[in-house]
């Protein structure tokens, strides 16, 4: 009898190690798997190339972007928690050509820290500001224009290029899929191309003249034959401010060219229709557009599509409409 109480209670013990061992590999199975089941991680500057990847990379990866809907590039920075997810990512995709000013630095780090990093803006033959007898930012002549985005033919080129990075540098992802998403978003930007064309197609050679807030469609302007005249801040950033010569300047242009129709961002129109009413008298129409950054869901500029069919309209409309009765602000 006691050598069968023996028996069983190493019989007990025996069943409880092996409990225990089959929880520990189930322990380690789990979180092997869970390691291998995370996705890998893109981060991405700025929300239009955010939406341009996104659109590239589908369900493949973790895209994470970094600047809010309604937000200015050349001015929004980071919080310590996007600063540190840089340096996580698998790749950072960025604009570049100094647009995300406070942003580059952090940008530099992660590169320093082995992540690898893509400057788009400087991969689709950017544009050079022109001097400021052609419309241009007159201490900016020279240097590159960050603004690529307003011709779809060098987002279509950015796509393409955004695909090859993430399936060079992101391992884990099905470089099918992601080529598949690339090509169906290309067919999506032609579509664009070919709806700008037409609708631009409406505005009389003697009214394609732009004025807007700050340089931002000089890409927009080469690629479709417009003539930009001038802006109101005389920069390619959004950072700089205009003096009274430098409205006075438009002003004369405006005239010269018989333009009464600016073209405004649509976080800023009320502030620069008092500016140039203040310059021109009354009869100056503002017109407004997303320039440089997306909205909110259902707030008329959610992704780059959206965006840009709704700026060509505002466009073409505002090109097109007889002389301006007031002020719209």
């Amino acid at each position: 009898m006691r050598g069968t109480v023996r028996t069983r209670i190493r019989v007990a013990r025996l069943r409880r190690l092996l409990v225990g061992l089959l929880a520990l590999v189930t322990a380690a199975t789990a979180t092997a798997c869970s390691a291998t089941d995370e996705q890998p991680r893109i981060v991405v500057t700025t929300n239009i190339l955010g939406d341009i990847t996104r659109q590239v990379v589908g369900d493949q990866a973790e895209v994470t972007v970094l600047m809010k809907p309604d937000a200015d590039p050349h001015s929004f920075g980071l919080s310590a928690v996007q600063a540190a997810q840089l340096e996580r990512a698998d790749l950072v995709v960025f604009n570049g050509l100094g647009l995300e000013e406070n942003v580059l630095r952090h940008v530099d780090a992660a590169r320093e820290a082995g992540v690898a990093t893509f400057e788009v803006g400087r991969a689709v033959d950017p544009l050079t500001f022109h001097s400021g007898d052609d419309g241009g930012p007159e201490g900016e002549s020279g240097r590159p224009d960050p603004h690529f985005w307003t011709d779809p033919d060098r987002v279509r080129t950015a796509a393409g290029l955004i695909a090859d990075r993430v399936s060079e540098h992101v391992t884990g992802v099905d470089h099918d899929a992601i080529r598949a998403n690339a090509a169906e978003y290309d067919e999506q930007l032609a579509d664009l191309t070919a709806f700008m064309e037409k609708s631009f197609d409406r505005v009389p050679e003697d009214r394609r003249n732009l004025v807007t807030n700050h340089h931002v469609f000089g890409y927009l302007a080469d690629r479709f034959g417009f003539r930009v005249i001038g802006a109101v801040i005389p920069s390619g950033t959004t950072l700089a401010s205009p003096s009274s010569s430098d409205l006075r300047s438009l002003t004369r242009a405006m005239e010269r060219a018989g333009v009464r129709t600016v073209f405004a961002d649509s976080s800023r129109p009320k502030r620069l229709a008092e500016v140039l009413s203040t310059e021109l008298g009354d009869g100056v129409r503002v017109v407004e557009l997303y320039s440089e950054s997306l909205t909110a869901e259902n707030e008329g500029a959610a992704t780059y599509l959206q965006m840009m069919r709704a700026n060509t309209t505002a466009l073409t409309d505002g090109l097109t409409v007889g002389s301006p009765k007031g002020t719209h602000s």
